[in-house]
């Protein structure tokens, strides 16, 4: 483990393989659709929900970049923070650096309108206060399935700014009230104008990021206070240290099995092959030469490193990641999960000796498993992950090796999709039979009164989301399993992850006959188990392993 994992880097990386579902999960906090798109993303394991907040606090209700930025940064960065799931095939602090840029970027934006609040708002405080509770009813209008109704919104808009120009002409008051009702009329709607050029500067920038994130662009996420620059920044120093835990956390070697949902963060077991014979000796006088599992797993470790090198130079495997795990059973329903502690634990890495100690002693009855895995998680630009898990027991003279396969499909579509400019399709005005597509303002006269409001409390997150709502994400949460697809329904995914099986389960094989012939154990037993085996594995088919019928 170098000092990079565990600090993690002092200035936010881009680019490398397999960045697609790192940049797709980041390309959501810049993003300016309604919250409730979440839902879309749900799998069959993991679902989110979604806070409506207040429903007579319409106005303050944040939009899905808003509510996904403050959502990952309290999950992640939290003081306190559940343990988290390793997200295999992305980087996560790449992520949350993506989350804070755009946070940060809101938080400018909002210093600047409530500024415009101050001038145009607060000081003409009756004008404002008749505007927002306009804009508050048409927002609860709108946003009713009755066309009637919210057409009604609209109407009642109209109706107000008809009242407000009679108003101007026709004064009530003279002298100074005279003058500050109208700066109560005018002072509101020139501060709107200025917003909305704000608001529509910001929009551009976000929307911007978004593309670029999702067109391979190198769009590095800027956080400088993450990187204290004298000893006195606390705030700066706590983020850091924050970005650091993150950062050493995905690096765990401590994973958990959710029973039906397979390894958290690896996919569902869809394949299982299991070889377990009696331990014959080929001298019965002599008897076998003694050896422990962790003999067998070290061997196995040995092949499975050179998996990707064959004599044949017709392509291959790209080079896998070989790992020992320790697997920790969790309920299939549990909402949080406990990672290792003690003396045996470093940075969250259980040490090497622990992790040999487990492979030789804990292999029946409760506590902590061992496994070997051999992985690939960048396949298809980090969009699959295959993982083959290894376990070797030994129960009285019965030596047993289970191979199985977890599979870990794309990040949803929904995280994909790039900004699309709104239109809307009209009628034309001589050939009316026919429409065409005209361009509508990136910024919304709602919009810009939405941002202005939650602007003057943007400085207390708890009460805007109190107030606005907020998105709960799935637990036990990690980035990239909770909104992961199956890879089965992609031809080519499909096909690699079955390929996989017989190779891997081939060469745990031959590594293992190794250290068996070496110990003195007839091998006419497993043999002949292996070669049913490899001649089962050929019509592999993906299935539930996990579900048992009993």
């Amino acid at each position: 483990m170098t000092v990079e994992d565990f600090f993690g880097p002092q200035v936010p990386r881009t680019g490398g393989a397999g960045q697609g579902p790192t940049f797709a999960l980041a390309s959501a906090a810049y993003r300016d659709t309604p919250m409730e798109e979440i839902k879309k993303a749900d799998n069959e394991w993991h679902q989110s929900t979604v806070n409506e907040g207040r429903k007579w606090a319409k106005i303050f209700r944040p939009n899905f970049g808003e509510a996904y930025s403050q959502a990952v940064i309290d999950r992640m960065l939290g003081v306190g923070r559940k343990p988290l799931i390793q997200s295999f095939g992305s980087e996560p602090q790449v992520v949350v650096e993506h989350c804070l840029a755009a946070t940060r970027i809101r938080r400018q934006r909002d210093i600047t309108l409530t500024g415009i609040m101050l001038l145009c708002g607060v000081l003409f405080l009756p004008g404002l206060l008749v505007w927002l509770l306009v804009f508050q009813l048409r927002a609860g209008m709108a946003r009713t399935d009755n066309k009637r109704i919210s057409g009604l919104g609209t109407g009642l808009l109209v109706a107000v700014a008809a009242l407000a120009v009679i108003f101007l002409v026709r004064m009530p008051f003279a002298g100074v009230w005279g003058w500050y009702a109208r700066g109560c009329i005018v002072a509101p709607m020139a501060g709107w104008f200025l917003a909305k050029r704000v608001c529509e500067r910001t929009a551009k920038d976000l929307r911007e990021r978004w593309d670029g994130l999702l067109s391979g662009g190198s769009i590095g996420a800027k956080v400088p206070e993450a990187v204290p620059t004298s000893p006195d920044q606390a705030a700066a120093e706590q983020l850091r240290q924050s970005l650091a835990r993150l950062s050493a956390e995905q690096q765990s070697n401590s994973v958990f099995y959710a029973g039906p949902k397979g390894i958290l963060g690896m996919g569902t077991r869809w394949g299982s092959w299991s070889l377990a014979e009696e331990l014959t000796p080929v001298d019965p006088v002599k008897g076998v030469h003694e050896f422990r599992s962790w003999t067998v797993v070290r061997a196995i470790h040995e092949e499975l490193t050179v998996l990707h090198r064959q004599r044949l130079k017709t392509g291959g495997f790209p080079e896998p990641q070989v790992r020992h795990w320790i697997v920790t059973h969790v309920g299939e329903g549990a909402k949080e999960v406990t990672r290792p502690e003690g003396t045996d634990v470093e940075a969250y890495q259980v040490k090497p000796r622990a992790v040999e100690d487990i492979c030789n002693g804990k292999q029946f009855d409760g506590g902590d498993r061992h496994y070997l895995g051999v992985q690939w998680p960048h396949l298809y630009n980090g969009s699959l992950i295959l993982t083959m898990m290894v376990t070797v027991t030994v129960l009285k003279e019965t030596l047993r090796i289970e191979v199985t396969g977890h599979a870990l499909g794309p990040v949803n579509g929904l995280f994909s999709s790039k900004p699309e400019a709104p239109t809307k399709e009209v009628a034309k005005t001589v050939r009316f039979w026919e429409t065409r597509t005209i361009k509508l303002p990136l910024v919304t006269t709602d919009e810009v009164v939405r941002l202005a409001a939650r602007a003057t409390i943007s400085w207390y997150p708890p009460l805007l989301k109190w107030l606005g709502g907020s998105i709960g994400l799935p637990e036990p949460f990690g980035l990239r399993h909770a909104w992961a697809d199956q890879p089965w329904r992609h031809r080519f995914m499909a096909d690699d992850a079955l390929r996989t099986a017989t190779p891997v389960l081939r060469a745990v094989h031959r590594a293992a006959f190794r250290v068996l012939k070496e110990h003195d154990v007839d091998l006419e037993k497993f043999s002949s188990r292996s070669s049913v085996l490899s001649g089962g594995v050929q019509e592999v088919s993906p299935r539930k392993a996990d579900t048992y019928d009993a």
